[in-house]
């Protein structure tokens, strides 16, 4: 590697400048012609011998230091964008793995992979719990059984290539997991090794770890191409899809408002009730003024002719509304500020997280109304049934002298963001623990435990359907989870790749690597064929969603949602990440478990 120039005479080619720099003596004859004369003999410096052999000792003294050096390089190299794509932070497994092979002798403690692991999977499942449930109680075990059946699917083709190919069941559970691209499944299959054979651990980690690898890169690029060609094949049509979509799944849209007269003369004396069941579509109806006199809308608020409403929704919903109801005006009642006022405000009073906005009785307290509500970079409207989570952003219409009093009663404290209950977040965890280390027994006198992953991802899931016991919440604020969730991933990730890179070369330079890649290659693309075409022509499941849920790592579902310029992928992806999650854990540990 070359990091300078020095101009030398001919006897000075061995002479150093710098304690790690040396002039390299093979290149003593090299010509290096500067731009100017294109006669000055040059040679390169490079790196002393000496500086690669302390590096590693540093990191063999200091596991620490390796593991950060590991997680910074491989959160660069994850940012690199390659034609649309990137790897994200999974390449901090495979920089992991490359440091991990120059000495075998480099590792991390184990306590630092079973903190990650814990971490990651615990996050996970308090954020996709509530769409999990919401699974069963509104749309019905169908995609649910769907799913379950391609990842059959796909545990089946893994047995099939075991048998031909006569593989180990570590590799082959770590063929699944890496196919699958689903790091918490391949944690789950390293928990129980660990468990199951305490003289093996090492080795048979390594083998899981080295099928993960070597089987992922297809995972991501299986199932870009089966998008890519069906989408083809089937001839999709992204637009017409989110049109037939659009009253159902209005996640595409952007919210706008409005302020309608009421000349419709057939609707004077109607119910806002009345009204909202006329109109195709989600809306909010805010503030009306009737005369002089400016209220909150209700349910029960009546209109008249000649009355000014704020409406807040889609612009084709508003668009119907208007029509159906009058004329829009050029005057925008809400920016009439005198008497009720807009404010935006977190929501960091925990007496009120977890609890939907019907149940918050706020018109006993004061009169407001919550229009719509911030969670992440989603803007959503807000209704009786929301529910309210830590550092949600609501943006609410109150009067302007009760607006200290509404400030207190949220919270509204930027800086409660940030801030874990750590008596919950231990709890939570602790409970995970104790059930993983539950024995459970199946037909034939298999024995095998959910380990901190299975477990840590079923309490989560419990605790973040409940919310809050009393006064005990369980869900964390968004950024917070987001952030302890990718620092729960790095550790997790850089842990592995380190104690397995020496393996993961030696498997390499043996030969058998190209084999492990053709498995990943065929289970991952022939299971995402499979998934699209059975689930759009045999279960009509709109192609959007189906990207969705084949979509097992971000930059697959960024690329879906790429190809179907909007947000619907999204829909699919959340809404069977729980199911597949707990799916793929279970599944792996069992491969493993009856392979073996």
């Amino acid at each position: 590697m070359i990091f300078g120039w020095k101009r030398l005479k001919n006897s000075d080619y061995c002479s150093s400048i710098f304690p790690f720099f040396t002039i390299n003596p093979r290149q003593k004859e090299a010509n290096w012609p500067t731009p100017a004369t294109g006669k000055k003999l040059y040679t390169p410096l490079i790196l002393n011998k000496t500086l690669p052999t302390t590096l590693i000792e540093l990191f063999k003294q200091s596991p620490l230091l390796l593991l950060f050096v590991v997680s910074a390089v491989g959160y660069l190299v994850g940012s690199i964008t390659i034609r649309g794509n990137k790897m994200g932070v999974a390449a901090v497994l495979f920089v992991g793995l490359a440091f991990g092979a120059l000495d075998p002798e480099m590792s991390v403690p184990e306590i630092i992979v079973s903190l990650g692991l814990v971490i990651f999977i615990y996050t996970i499942g308090l954020s996709s719990g509530p769409g999990f449930f919401t699974i069963f109680e509104k749309q019905g075990l169908r995609n649910v059984f769907f799913v379950i059946g391609m990842l059959t699917l796909s545990a089946a083709i893994t047995v099939g290539l075991h048998f031909l190919f006569e593989l180990d069941a570590a590799t082959s559970g770590g063929l699944f997991a890496g196919s699958t691209t689903n790091t918490p499944s391949l944690a789950g299959l390293l928990d129980l090794i660990e468990n199951s054979n305490p003289g093996e651990v090492s080795n048979l980690s390594d083998h899981a770890v080295i099928g993960y690898s070597l089987s992922y890169p297809m995972g991501v690029f299986g199932t870009l191409m089966a998008i890519f060609f069906m989408r083809k094949w089937l001839k999709i049509d992204f637009k017409k899809e989110e049109a037939e979509l659009q009253s159902a799944y209005p996640i595409s849209e952007q919210l706008d408002r409005a302020t309608v007269r009421i000349t419709n003369t057939d609707l004077a004396g109607y119910t806002i009730r009345d009204i909202y069941k006329k109109i195709d579509g989600r809306l909010v109806f805010a503030r009306m003024n009737r005369g002089s006199e400016t209220s909150i809308i209700t349910w029960d608020t009546r209109i008249e002719l000649d009355d000014q409403i704020v409406l807040i929704g889609s612009k084709d919903t508003l668009t119907r509304t208007i029509d159906l109801l009058g004329e829009r005006t050029e005057y925008h009642l809400s920016d009439d500020r005198r008497i009720y006022d807009v404010r935006r405000m977190f929501v960091s009073n925990p007496d009120i997280v977890g609890r939907n906005i019907a149940s918050l009785n706020l018109n006993e307290r004061f009169p407001v109304l919550i229009t719509r509500i911030n969670r992440g970079d989603m803007e959503l409207l807000a209704n009786s049934e929301t529910v309210l989570e830590f550092g949600d952003r609501v943006r609410l219409l109150a009067k302007r002298e009760d607006m200290p009093e509404v400030n207190a009663f949220f919270g509204n404290s930027y800086e409660a963001m940030s801030h874990i209950n750590l008596l919950s977040f231990g709890m939570g965890i602790a409970m995970g623990l104790l059930l993983g280390m539950i024995t459970f027994s199946l037909p034939g006198g298999i024995n095998f435990k959910l380990g901190a992953a299975g477990g840590a991802l079923i309490v989560s899931l419990l605790l973040s359907k409940w919310r809050r016991t009393g006064s005990i919440v369980w869900t964390l604020p968004h950024s917070a989870n987001l952030t302890l969730r990718q620092f729960g991933l790095i550790l997790l990730l850089a842990g592995i790749g380190i104690r397995s890179g020496h393996t993961f070369m030696t498997t390499l330079a043996g030969g058998s690597g190209g084999l492990l890649f053709l498995c990943g290659a065929i289970i991952s693309t022939l299971t995402a064929f499979i998934t699209l075409f059975v689930g759009y022509k045999l279960f009509k499941i709109p192609f959007s969603f189906l990207t969705g849920m084949v979509s097992n790592q971000p930059a697959i579902l960024d690329y879906a949602l790429e190809q179907a310029g909007n947000r619907l992928p999204t829909i699919g992806y959340i809404l069977m990440l729980p199911v597949a999650l707990i799916t793929k854990i279970l599944f792996v540990q069992l491969l493993y478990l009856f392979l073996g």
